[in-house]
């Protein structure tokens, strides 16, 4: 029997329906598949810790966002260093790290021995938060103001001591800057964190400190410290009502601390631009915006350009003063 040709609208739709299948099969091979299995961050610092708590609020959105686990590892000491190795010497590509200023500036200027350079062994993925640092002192410490504070300490020469979490922290950094800048000459008392340096000063051991506004301005509050001065610009939201050092009477004295994101230089670049975008837009959310600012921080939520550009700028002024003051870590 003779065959019937297909009627034209039965041709159409059928040719649709081969165009749609081929389409559909061409972008799903076309769609990312990174990642392909759980994404670590790397911390370098305990449970509990400021970057820790940092990266513990990204990782949940980041995890529905991706559509994959994100697994918080802690590898704390070295001031973040040995957490900063994990990454820069990670290859599986599955790994960034939340990282402090230090891990991402001016870690082989102060130790020459460390084994990765910032500069070449990162990608910069997202500069996540920053806060400013309070000038604290004990409750009874003379002066009204930064400036009247800082002529006493002039005038007390090397009978005063200032206290750090450690050498190389942005604590002890920012006091040499600020020292350099106002002629005082008290002496560096290095702590094993924040609080040892506040139970000290408390106790009269110490007479000066730069502190993280969530520590400071808890015990400002209760009487035991008195606050100085923000070591940013202006005034921050974090502290409204602790004056800069500027309006105390400290010029051209800024400094802030940060947490970032940072992926391994292995890590291919359309991976880091994806990640980029999705943590600048996760941490600028309202919901995320008001977590971190409970934790001390105000979102940044860069580019990683925006990234780039602060990395270089602290890596200048800090290392100015690193080596202007001598400051080694061994």
């Amino acid at each position: 029997m003779p065959r019937h040709p297909l009627p034209i609208a039965t041709l159409i739709i059928a040719i649709c329906l081969i165009s749609t299948r081929a389409y559909s099969q061409t972008s799903t091979r076309s769609a990312p598949t990174w990642p392909t299995h759980p994404l670590r961050i790397v911390v370098g610092f305990p449970g509990g810790s400021s970057p820790d708590l940092v990266a513990r609020t990204l990782a949940e959105p980041l995890s529905k966002a991706l559509g994959q686990p994100v697994l918080v590892d802690n590898r704390p000491g070295a001031s973040g260093n040995i957490a900063a190795d994990v990454v820069a010497k990670a290859t599986d590509g599955h790994t960034i790290g939340i990282m402090i200023n230090g891990n991402l500036t001016i870690a082989k200027l102060l130790n020459p021995k460390t084994p990765f350079d910032p500069a070449r062994d990162f990608q910069p993925i997202s500069l996540i938060a920053t806060a400013p640092l309070v000038l604290a002192a004990p409750a009874g410490a003379p002066g009204n103001n930064a400036n009247e504070f800082l002529r006493a300490g002039q005038q007390a020469g090397d009978h005063w001591s200032y206290g750090t979490p450690g050498v190389g922290t942005m604590a002890h950094i920012g006091m040499e800057l600020l020292m350099a800048q106002t002629q005082l000459r008290a002496v560096h008392v290095p702590y094993p964190g924040n609080p040892q340096v506040i139970t000290a000063m408390m106790g009269g051991q110490l007479q000066l400190a730069l502190l993280p506004p969530g520590l400071a301005t808890a015990q400002v509050r209760a009487g035991k410290l008195k606050a100085l001065g923000l070591s940013s610009a202006g005034r921050s939201a974090l502290a409204p009502n602790i004056p800069s050092l500027a309006e105390g009477g400290v010029k051209n004295f800024q400094l802030e601390i940060w947490n970032a994101a940072a992926a391994p230089a292995a890590m291919p670049a359309a991976h880091v631009q994806r990640l980029s975008a999705l943590l600048s837009e996760i941490a600028r959310s309202p919901d995320i915006r008001q977590k971190l600012f409970q934790q001390g921080w105000q979102v940044a939520g860069t580019s990683a350009e925006g990234l780039a550009t602060r990395i270089k700028e602290d890596t200048r002024v800090l290392g100015g003063v690193i080596a202007q003051r001598g400051i080694k870590v061994e």
